[in-house]
């Protein structure tokens, strides 16, 4: 079992930066890909980027290539999104996953374990 906690969410003017944190619980973190999705109302969750279990690969969203960046410290057992050049358009409440690693990391229920997930708002 892996239990995620998400923080570092927060309102912040367009071209801002953030950095999400992912804190997880168990021993087994480095085992497990890790992804951060986000959800907007009325819309499904949205994948935004993953990362492979020994941190070696990374994947991301077109709509956040080349301004957001995963990463994570196993020794830590945290994982990160670190968000540059926000734009208003990445509103949403922003949820750390981790699961198995699978090439359909796009696809939600491919991960087994979620965090509750963090607010973030870009004002214009």
């Amino acid at each position: 079992q892996v239990q995620l906690v998400e923080s570092g969410g927060g309102l912040v003017q367009a071209g801002g930066s953030l950095r999400l944190s992912c804190a997880a619980s168990g021993r087994t973190f480095g085992n497990y890909a890790m992804g951060w999705f986000r959800q907007t109302p009325g819309k499904e969750r949205e994948f935004v980027a993953t990362i492979t279990w020994d941190g070696g690969s990374t994947y991301y969203a077109d709509s956040v290539s080349g301004r957001f960046t995963i990463s994570r410290d196993n020794a830590k057992n945290r994982g990160y999104l670190q968000m540059n050049s926000l734009k208003p358009e990445d509103t949403a409440v922003y949820y750390c996953a981790a699961g198995r690693w699978s090439y359909d990391y796009k696809v939600d229920k491919k991960y087994d374990y979620w965090g509750q997930g963090t607010r973030v708002t870009v004002s214009s």
